[in-house]
């Protein structure tokens, strides 16, 4: 039972008593006593005062008395101020709470959320969480790396909320985009391969994206060309095919690594090739029913007005689709493959306006799941100098980014690095890559998602500040200090007296389970960022003051170091849920 249900609970039985009042679920209010007062939680005396006919200061007195006389133990001392009762709960209640947290090896995780199935008559219900959504004619940059980042942790907190989560990605691998870069290197290219140049695929295939560009400019019936391209490629062109097939399978592998190495995963999928067929199936569908019309050069629309919104193209006036017509086929096909309770693009707030159409135009082909999809919008990465732009090859490139990253980490950190004793080079190595990727995924993940971001490797590789660095390195201080304690000093005969600042950091771990739960209600992996470094900075400061392995006594001694113990059991699995690596040494 948690310390709010306790006290509910003894405040029902104390009203009982004292006023004769039943007292319901709703009038038992407690809050988290604020800092100017002594206490640890707060219960508002207001909804009894009208009903015990006396002074919102008495009933603060009278009930207070009560639960310190009836409390079993667990009210240490009150204070009332004008309808507030503040109660300070006895340590021994905060001590039982620390060996809980100790025992408890899914300490933070839920069994299921509160929501109920309504696809399937299974007990945990199923979100789909889509990220990612690469074209195939570029290597993956800063801005997919946020994209990534938020629906990699997104997905990992949602599982922590007892959800069952199905991880997928849509490859848009057809489309004008395609197809320029494939005219290109038909152009350019002499035969060029990721062999022959050394270079990994996706980059290969994005050095012709921006080649097309740079000649459009020179010649732009280039365009025209590319457009030709694609009508083939629709009508199944044996050779405009097997050259798409061999441009996106460089592609992909050059993918695969970048998401191995940046730490993410999907369950399922889907390649816009696949679905787009599907959507325009649907499309023509909604075209025979009246739902959609046909202007006079062939193309198809649905006109949005009566929704507020305005006419959208559905398929080109050639019969070509579009990237609504691809969405509509992927939801479709989604749904059936799987039972899914509440599906979820995370998605750039530049697409606001095409999420809420696909929405809409699901819901009129029918699709009773067209009103339940959740578009996550989250901001904009920006440089310094402006926004990105692939064409002109202004982008960051991913691969190009975490090297950057781990070299600076290798280079900021050797210091430290090389004060281990027994240190070998491969594990200096790998002590940089976590450090490196570590700082990179904690500055994008600690930022709103929803709003734009200005990204700046230097300040987020920092060791001192609201860094993953920092946090990774006080987890690393916990290693040390726990590898150099007896294993009879870890044990649960411990203090039932704690220091302010023990006192603290257990409250603080208390805290994770709430935060999990509402980063999870929020689809903020910024709250895990918030609470992970506010530990640190708690624990860091309990360091600082109080000694551990010097301790005499040894209960507190032992109290310190279960206290010590988890919380770095609790920065890790916090970390985990951002997808992010903890080294046991710096």
């Amino acid at each position: 039972m948690t310390l709010e249900a306790k006290i509910a609970k003894l405040a029902k039985a104390a009203v009982q008593v004292l006023y004769a009042i039943e007292a319901t679920d709703e009038q038992i209010q407690l809050q988290k006593t604020r800092p100017e007062f002594e206490g640890n939680i707060t219960l508002v005396v207001f909804p009894f005062v009208k009903m015990a006919r006396k002074a919102p200061q008495l009933v603060g007195d009278e009930i207070g008395n009560w639960l310190l006389a009836n409390g079993e133990g667990l009210i240490a001392k009150f204070n009332a101020v004008q309808g507030f009762l503040n109660l300070s709960i006895n340590d021994a209640f905060w001590v039982e709470q620390l060996k809980a947290i100790d025992a408890d090896d899914n300490y933070g995780r839920f069994e299921y959320p509160n929501v109920k199935c309504q696809m399937s008559n299974e007990a945990q219900p199923l979100m789909m969480v889509e990220y990612s959504s690469p074209n195939t004619n570029k290597p993956l940059h800063l801005g997919h790396v946020r994209n990534n980042l938020l629906g990699y942790s997104i997905a990992q907190i949602q599982e922590a909320n007892g959800w069952k989560v199905v991880k997928t990605n849509i490859v848009n691998d057809r489309g004008i985009h395609i197809c320029k870069s494939m005219l290109a290197w038909l152009k350019y290219g002499n035969g060029e391969t990721p062999e022959s140049s050394g270079k990994k695929g996706d980059h290969l295939v994005g050095d012709y994206y921006v080649r097309f560009d740079q000649e459009n400019k020179k010649d732009p019936s280039l365009i025209e060309e590319a457009q030709e391209m694609l009508r083939k490629w629709e009508a199944n062109d044996p050779e405009v095919r097997a050259l798409w097939a061999k441009m996106n399978n460089w592609v992909y592998a050059g993918f695969d690594e970048t998401y191995k190495r940046l730490g993410v995963s999907f369950d399922k999928i889907y390649y816009e090739s696949n679905t787009y067929l599907e959507g325009k199936s649907e499309v023509e569908k909604g075209l025979a029913s009246g739902q959609f019309y046909r202007r006079e050069d062939g193309s198809v629309w649905a006109d949005l007005t009566k929704d507020g919104l305005d006419e959208k193209l559905l398929l080109r006036s050639d019969g070509t689709s579009v990237y609504m017509t691809q969405d509509i086929g992927t939801a479709k096909l989604r749904f059936q493959d799987y039972p899914i309770d509440k599906m979820v693009y995370v998605v750039g707030n530049e697409q606001e306006y095409h999420f809420k159409v696909l929405s809409i135009l699901l819901d009129r082909l029918g699709f009773p799941f067209g009103k339940e999809l959740v578009h996550f919008s989250y901001g904009m990465v920006e440089l310094p100098n402006g926004k990105m732009k692939s064409r002109e090859g202004t982008v960051v490139d991913a691969d190009d980014l975490m090297d950057k990253m781990i070299d600076d980490a290798k280079e900021i950190s050797k210091d430290k690095v090389n004060t281990l004793q027994g240190i070998t080079e491969d594990e200096a190595n790998e002590i940089a890559r976590k450090v490196g990727l570590g700082a990179l995924k904690y500055f994008i993940l600690k930022v709103d998602p929803r709003k734009n971001m200005l990204f700046n490797p230097a300040e987020s590789i920092d060791f001192n500040g609201n860094t993953g660095p920092f946090i990774q390195y006080t987890y690393a201080r916990i290693q040390s200090v726990l590898r150099k304690a007896d294993e009879s000093s870890c044990r649960h005969d411990v203090t039932t007296s704690l220091d302010p600042k023990e006192l603290s950091l257990i409250q603080r771990l208390c805290e994770y389970p709430s935060i999990v739960r509402t980063a999870g209600d929020d689809f903020s992996p910024a709250v895990i960022c918030n609470y992970a470094y506010a530990l640190a900075c708690d624990f860091n400061s309990f360091y600082h003051d109080l000694s551990i392995l010097n301790e005499p006594d040894e209960a507190k001694r032992a109290l310190r170091l279960l206290l010590a113990k988890n919380v770095a059991k609790v920065l890790k699995s916090a970390f985990a849920l951002l997808g992010i690596e903890m080294p046991e040494r710096m």
